[in-house]
């Protein structure tokens, strides 16, 4: 069982410090810059209900929340069919590694990333701190396990993401009425600590700031977590950021980094709300992005449904077409996009995800060349459409119209990527292309060649001091178009 005494151990060992100034100095792996694509997996307890969302454990016992209602109806009321109860309905009796990996595969993504644990507090892997975890309870198999050794197998990077912080006060509302939580929750229980819920998620000083118990239990969580299963990339949810957990923080990241050294991998930490310095770590844009190109690694994280990051029975689908939107968007501003999906209960992705993610693929193996190893060109996009900036702002799907394109480079050739084919026959100008010796805007090259890419037809085209124009031929498919420029 891993103790404070050995993670003291290995972070004293070096050559990282628990100090942000020494922190800092971790540098992103290289093969982050190039995959672009990885796949997120919302998947646990809270799948066996299917109501809601993720935060089915906590919702359930709000009086007056939905989710509390539902559960009184569909398993009984909250003192003799706790969320606890749940854990032997959540049966993975279908899971099988290999067939996800397989569709992962072929929608085109270069990493993955399971979620470790949620804030309900049961672990997806194989843990000696607690025995609510997958191995000992419900599908009594090492999950996170059983996808890490797949994903190797098959070259993908495997990453994962702990939600645990939050689980502080996930169950405390249900102390406000007579539930299976007790007024004070054994150490050895699911729903401890059930602390109070700070009135204010994103305060870094909300008050009732976590025991040092629990804070504790978190550093030893998330510890054993990387010790055991070696995660290339390390996700954190958004409480992190409270003041409370600096410390402990700083101490997980000196560890987690310097065990990595001494194992020669190179490993970083995705997060939210500046819970970490600039610079020590991937900027993670939640449902959201930026308006411009940025300098720093960055990721969006979106999910494949509007209302809810777990499998529901009343998901809101996003299309394939403003998915590879969102991702050729992310893309031209130098980010990685992490599309989430929410597996049922028994194991089985939904049809509807499998088609999607199909769809992606499809797409990715024609023009994954615009995307893949790219980088950012000197702007992101041409056109009036810009995405909502900031996180949060993927509510409803973007109205780009067909003069809408962004932009990559890779090996020497420039990418324009239309984001919304009109399907007519159209002449549209680009006019970041524009060529005018006299007075150079953007590009002062001469373009030689443009290609279609999935096209063999030739194109007519012409640059001048207005810009690149494209006679573009009518098209039936509705996806982004990527536009191949030679010089």
């Amino acid at each position: 069982m891993i103790s404070l005494e050995e993670i003291d151990q290995v972070v004293q060992s070096g050559p990282f410090e628990p100090s942000w100034d020494s922190l800092s100095h971790q540098v992103c792996p290289d093969w982050y810059w190039d995959a672009k694509f990885g796949i997120f997996i919302h998947w646990g307890v809270y799948s066996v209900p299917a109501f809601g969302s993720e935060w089915y454990s906590r919702n359930m016992y709000i009086q007056g929340n939905p989710c509390y209602d539902y559960h009184r109806e569909h398993f009984g009321d909250q003192a003799s069919f706790g969320y606890k109860d749940l854990i032997p309905l959540f049966t993975a009796d279908r899971f099988d590694p290999a067939s996800w990996l397989d569709l992962f595969q072929k929608a085109g993504a270069q990493y993955l990333f399971p979620v470790a644990e949620h804030h309900d507090g049961f672990q997806m892997y194989a843990s000696t701190l607690s025995p609510y975890n997958s191995l000992e309870m419900g599908p009594r198999r090492d999950i996170l396990g059983e996808l890490r050794e797949e994903a190797e197998k098959r070259g993908l990077h495997f990453c994962t993401s702990s939600h645990r912080a939050e689980h502080q006060f996930f169950f405390s509302h249900g102390k406000e009425f007579t539930s299976d939580i007790p007024q004070e929750v054994p150490r050895d229980s699911l729903y401890w600590p059930a602390e109070p819920e700070p009135k204010d998620h994103f305060d870094l000083t909300s008050k009732p700031y976590p025991s040092k118990e629990f804070l504790e239990d978190w550093l030893l969580r998330t510890c054993e977590l990387v010790r055991n299963y070696q995660p290339e990339l390390l996700y954190f949810d958004w409480w992190i950021q409270h003041e409370s957990f600096r410390p402990y923080l700083m101490c997980f990241l000196a560890y987690y980094y310097n065990l990595a050294a001494q194992e020669d991998r190179k490993v970083a930490v995705c997060y939210k709300q500046d819970a970490l310095p600039f610079g020590s770590g991937i900027v993670e844009m939640e449902r959201g992005g930026y308006g411009e190109t940025q300098a720093f690694p960055w990721q969006m994280d979106t999910a494949i449904a509007r209302n809810s990051w777990c499998y529901t029975q009343d998901l809101a689908y996003k299309t394939s077409k403003e998915l590879l939107q969102n991702l050729v968007d992310v893309v031209a501003k130098n980010g990685n996009l992490l599309l989430n999906i929410g597996p049922k209960a028994d194991g089985t992705i939904p049809e509807q995800d499998q088609d999607i993610l199909t769809e992606i693929g499809d797409w990715l193996a024609v023009n994954g060349e615009a995307i893949y190893q790219s980088r950012p060109w000197r702007v992101s996009s041409d056109g009036p459409t810009e995405a909502q900036e900031g996180s949060f702002s993927d509510g409803q799907a973007p109205l780009y119209t067909s003069q809408d394109f962004r932009y990559t480079m890779r090996d020497g050739f420039l990418y324009a990527i239309q984001l919304e084919p009109s399907g007519r026959i159209e002449e549209l100008t680009l006019p970041s292309l524009a060529y005018d010796l006299k007075q150079p805007r953007i590009l002062h090259a001469r373009i030689q060649k443009v290609e279609l890419l999935g096209e063999s037809q030739l194109l007519s085209w012409s640059q001048d001091e207005t810009g690149l124009h494209l006679q573009l031929p009518a098209c039936s498919k509705k996806q982004p178009r990527v536009f191949r420029l030679s010089f």
